[in-house]
């Protein structure tokens, strides 16, 4: 490595970063926690409608992801590859934001074209923005120890970003729109939360450098740099862990709003339920719900920043992933009084699983170095697109399943529900997604690279950028 390269990154510089995924998860955590509950309680589409409709735009979208990563690795412009994609798609994407929490005066036909459109349009700006900004941390340094570091700022914004949206979204929503218009407050609290993004993805814009340039190629075909990719075999591994995790994550995600409405108040959200001798609405409950579990989020990802030079990435990993797969089979035994010991749980499997996703996106820098290693070519966005493809795969595929599965059992919105339907809830918030958690640690087992190996791979690729010259600026 040059010097450059191991010197610690400065900590103003990873708090600039950082912002980028606060921006991002003021969207993400919207998707994973309200967008269903959105569409089938306020816009107004079933539950099969949904499922469908999640299940083609988030494939189409992964689709998207490589195609960005490709466009990205091949950019050259005064602010590098990755930024100038954030610089420019952070306002577009924000406009689509408000359009898609727009509820349009229209019959189901047009409601669900109006969904597909904006939808799609929103997460396909998602992805301009979001795949170069997630591969800039791939060329900020080539520290192992750092990227750890850098990781764990990444996420400690993203967690605190999800704790801003459990705490303020379902309030402000009614403060903006009142009992009698809930179609306004989403529509007005996507222009506040998009006025934010944009001022924080700026911050990351023009407060990181992109710093490790691979030595100059000629030879850039589309085709040779996904064979490169397909054979990478670390990066294989740890993409299919991701796509189970994700399901592992997904599935409970997907109806915990659900959850809350049609197990734990029976459908019936108007009558508030005693908790710690007082009495709580849904909003209130399910957004206090949400805030700890992503507060504990921030409490893990600082712990796993603090000791993550101690332990190897990988033992690590699966340590805490067991954790959290016993946590999730606990809530198949809890009934729905039982409102202690599920926050209880919320918050110590969030604390437990949150360094999980530090650790994987730390190990995909070092699965793009191990690629230019074995290969000669660096292709570092489209390493970290690819890998977002899989969990937006994940994403589709879980919800699909999820609401499919609700719709089989006869879930109708705002309707009380069946026995049945509040035991598919309560399967697919704990044993589901546990069985889907074994199987991502068993794929994991088989991941080749350790922080030594590392070390011997960034050392050699040093050598050949010193020896090859400088690339293009």
């Amino acid at each position: 490595m040059t010097q450059n390269q191991e010197t610690k990154l400065p900590f103003r510089e990873m708090l600039a970063f950082g912002c980028g995924d606060f921006a991002s998860v003021l969207y993400w955590q919207t998707f994973m926690r309200y967008l269903p509950y959105y569409y089938t309680e306020v816009f107004g589409i079933t539950a099969g409608a949904l499922a469908t409709m999640l299940l083609i735009s988030r494939i189409w979208d992964g689709v998207n992801d490589p195609i960005i990563g490709m466009l990205a690795d091949r950019t050259e412009s005064r602010w590098g590859k990755f930024r100038p994609f954030i610089l420019f798609g952070c306002v577009p994407f924000a406009i689509f934001g408000v359009l898609t929490f727009t509820t349009p005066d229209l019959g189901m036909t047009g409601k669900l074209i109006w969904a597909y459109l904006t939808y799609n349009g929103l997460m396909m700006l998602y992805t301009t923005v979001n795949i170069p900004y997630t591969a800039l941390m791939g060329v900020m340094t080539s520290n192992p120890v750092e990227r750890t570091r850098l990781s764990s700022i990444k996420f400690v914004f993203a967690f605190s970003a999800g704790m801003v949206i459990s705490a303020t979204l379902l309030p402000m929503v009614s403060a903006l729109g009142g009992d009698l218009n809930p179609q306004r407050g989403w529509q007005l609290a996507f222009a506040v939360v998009g006025i934010a993004a944009i001022g924080f993805f700026l911050i990351t814009v023009f407060g990181t450098k992109e710093r490790i340039k691979p030595a100059p190629e000629a030879n850039t075909s589309v085709v040779r740099d996904l064979k490169f990719l397909v054979t990478n075999n670390a990066w294989v591994l740890l993409l299919c862990t991701t796509l189970t995790w994700i399901l592992f994550i997904a599935l409970r995600s997907s109806v915990s709003a659900h959850y809350f409405k049609y197990y734990l108040y029976n459908g019936s959200p108007e009558t508030p339920l005693p908790f710690l001798g007082r009495e709580f609405t849904l909003d209130v409950l399910l957004s206090s719900f949400n805030t700890l579990g992503q507060a504990a989020s921030v409490g893990g990802v600082l712990m796993v920043s603090v000791i993550a030079s101690r332990f190897p990435k990988k033992g690590l990993f699966i340590s805490l992933f067991v954790l959290q797969i016993v946590n999730y089979v606990a809530f198949y035994f809890l009934q729905p009084g039982q409102l202690g010991a599920i926050f209880i749980l919320e918050i110590v499997g969030s604390f437990f699983g949150a360094p999980l996703p530090v650790l994987m996106w730390a190990m995909y820098a070092d699965t793009a170095d191990y690629g230019e290693w074995k290969s000669g070519r660096r292709t570092t966005a489209l390493v970290f697109s690819a890998s977002t493809m899989s969990q937006k795969f994940g994403w589709a595929l879980a919800a699909f399943l999820a609401f499919q599965l609700l719709q089989f059992v006869g879930f109708q919105a705002n309707v009380i529900p069946s026995d049945a339907v509040k035991g598919s809830l309560v399967s697919l918030m704990s044993i589901y997604p546990a069985l889907l958690g074994v199987v991502s640690i068993v794929i994991f087992l088989f991941y080749p690279l350790t922080e030594k190996r590392m070390i011997e791979i960034n050392t050699e690729l040093s050598a050949r950028r010193q020896k090859a010259g400088p690339a293009p600026a």
